[in-house]
């Protein structure tokens, strides 16, 4: 029984990172507000930890993570190297 519910907690927990991990970033930053305004009229934090809570929760975690950095596409269709420090020459 005991077993049963820290698997069912591990795939909770597994199940939620992958939807805030997906998840477009416009929605991603509003929840994230929600979270930090909500823990903080609950007394967990106060108001400088809610504003940090919020950015933290807010960055998005990389490359297709529905964020418009332009990390992702190319500057230009002429180029066939793309510029060092990119997220493509990091992968090489």
């Amino acid at each position: 029984m005991t077993q049963e519910i820290v698997v069912a907690l591990i795939v909770a927990l597994a199940a939620l990172y992958a939807v805030w991990r997906w998840m477009p970033a416009p929605w991603r930053r509003a929840a994230a507000a929600g979270l930090a305004a909500g823990s903080q009229r609950a007394g967990l934090v106060d108001a400088q930890r809610a504003e940090a809570l919020a950015a933290s929760l807010a960055k998005s975690s990389g490359c297709g993570a529905c964020d418009s950095c332009g990390a992702c596409t190319p500057k230009s269709a002429s180029s066939s190297e793309p510029e060092s420090g990119t997220p493509a020459t990091r992968l090489r």
